[in-house]
C-alpha cells in the first residue's frame, strides 16, 4: 500500500518553461544581442540541467557558463511563477491526495531556494511535508542522492513510496531506489525516450484517480 507520493517539480507539477524563457529573453535583451528564443524549441532543454539550458537558450548571448547560470538563478529569485503555470488538475489533485491520507514530498534538481519559492508562488506549498531540491553535498539526478535524502526525511521504506516524474532521469532514480515510477507524458522528456516498466499517464487528474483506486484495492 502506498503511503507517500514523491513528485518531481518542473515538467511534472509546474510548466516552468515560460518563466525560464522570460528570464533568458531579458538577459539577451540587456546584452544587446539580436537573438530570439522559440518557446517550443526551448522545451527540449528544460530537463537537461540549468547549465545546459542557459547556455543553449542564450545562444550567441552566452558569456561565461558559471556566471550566466548564477545570473539566471538570481533573476529567478526575483521572478514570480504564476499560479496558471501549474499543469491542469495539479492543485485539486494534490488536495485530494492530502485529504486521502497520502504523505507528499518533492524531489527536484531545481535549487532548494527556487523549489521553495515556486511552491509558495503557485500556492501548493502547504501540501508537502518534505521538499528536497538541489543543494550542496547532494549530487543531482541521475544520481540517487536527492531521492535517498527525501526517503530519509520521510523516514519511510521505498516499497511504501512512489515517484512521479516526467523524464528518463526520474525513471532512473526511482528504479535505482526501488520505487514504483509513474511517468507524466506532458512534461519535458526526450520525445524519443520510450518508458518501460512503469505506469504512464497523460493527465494529472487521471493519475490521481489511479492512485486512489490502487490504494483502496490494497486495503
Amino acid at each position: 500500500m502506498t503511503q507517500a507520493v514523491i513528485f518531481d517539480l518542473d515538467g511534472t507539477l509546474v510548466d516552468s518553461c515560460g518563466v525560464c524563457v522570460e528570464i533568458l529573453r531579458d538577459m539577451i535583451s540587456e546584452r544587446g544581442i539580436d537573438h530570439a528564443i522559440d518557446p517550443v524549441f526551448a522545451r527540449q532543454y528544460m530537463s537537461h540541467g540549468g547549465a545546459s539550458m542557459v547556455a543553449n537558450l542564450l545562444g550567441p548571448a552566452a558569456k561565461d557558463g558559471t556566471a550566466d547560470l548564477a545570473e539566471f538563478r538570481e533573476r529567478y529569485t526575483r521572478t514570480k511563477t504564476r499560479v496558471d503555470a501549474l499543469y491542469p488538475g495539479v492543485s485539486d489533485g494534490l488536495r485530494v491526495l492530502s485529504e486521502s491520507g497520502f504523505r507528499l514530498a518533492i524531489c527536484s534538481n531545481k535549487p532548494q531556494l527556487l523549489c521553495d519559492q515556486v511552491l509558495r508562488d503557485t500556492d501548493i506549498e502547504r501540501y508537502f511535508e518534505v521538499v528536497v531540491g538541489g543543494q550542496e553535498g547532494l549530487r543531482p539526478k541521475p544520481e540517487t542522492d536527492l531521492l535517498d535524502h527525501t526517503l530519509d526525511l520521510l523516514a519511510m521504506d521505498a516499497k511504501h513510496c512512489i515517484f512521479i516524474g516526467d523524464s528518463d532521469l526520474d525513471h532512473a532514480i526511482a528504479t535505482a531506489c526501488g520505487l514504483s515510477f509513474h511517468f507524466m507524458t506532458y512534461g519535458y522528456a526526450d520525445p524519443e525516450w520510450e518508458p518501460q516498466g512503469c505506469h504512464v499517464h497523460h493527465q494529472f487528474d487521471k493519475m490521481i484517480e489511479t492512485l486512489k483506486q490502487s490504494n483502496v484495492h490494497a486495503l
